[in-house]
């Protein structure tokens, strides 16, 4: 599985990165949810050099000009809620194509530690269809990997990009191990800590908290 990761290169996006990181900019939820709404729109861009194209006709004021579209669109899938933000950015940028919903959470267990339940999945059928999976964070993995399964009971698709904002090395090697050849891994920075609560060192924090306030 090939993986990108985006800030290794500097440009605008690296300026996203750490805005969506400062605490002191965390602050402002409106600010927050944007810059991983500009991710998402640069991920898409990224990954439409990925896609399909085909030569149409396209009829201008003056004639006919033969160019090239993006055909088939890609289906965009997020999971709920921290995903919203970035999945807007990807919408933005493929406006004409479909979207599917995965509610995933951690459940503490007691005794510590914790699994992931999924209890909400609206999708269209993704049979041979190309599919974008986004969630900010990419922390143990566990999340994105039994949400994409939950998602194979409306189809398999030919090929899956899946998109974080912000991964750890740790999240990078478990889906290298559980997800198929036919898939590709963006991310915007990787951090080499998780806590013991599972989350990225230095990371953000909560990016559903940060994006749409605490839960309860």
């Amino acid at each position: 599985m090939k993986v990108n990761i985006l800030g290794q290169q500097n440009s605008v996006f690296s300026n996203f990165i750490a805005e969506i990181r400062d605490v002191k900019i965390q602050g402002d939820p409106m600010r927050f949810r944007r810059n991983l709404e500009r991710m998402g729109e640069i991920f898409a861009y990224e990954i439409s050099k990925e896609l399909k194209f085909k030569t149409q006709d396209i009829e201008t004021p003056l004639g006919i000009s033969k160019d090239q579209k993006i055909d088939p669109l890609p289906i965009l899938a997020t999971i709920l809620r921290a995903g919203l933000p970035m999945h807007n950015g990807l919408l933005n940028y493929f406006d004409g194509s479909p979207s599917a919903f995965v509610s995933a959470y951690r459940r503490d267990l007691e005794g510590g530690g914790f699994d992931v339940k999924v209890e909400y999945l609206a999708t269209p059928s993704l049979e041979d269809c190309t599919l974008i999976l986004s969630d900010p964070m990419l922390a143990t993995g566990q999340s994105m990997l039994l949400s994409y399964e939950a998602l194979l009971q409306r189809g398999t698709p030919s090929f899956t990009h899946v998109v974080a904002a912000i991964a750890s090395e740790q999240a990078i090697g478990y889906m290298k191990e559980n997800l198929p050849s036919n898939t590709m891994l963006w991310v915007g920075a990787v951090d080499k800590e998780l806590n013991d609560k599972a989350y990225i060192v230095p990371g953000l924090g909560d990016a559903g908290d940060l994006a749409f306030g605490n839960k309860l």
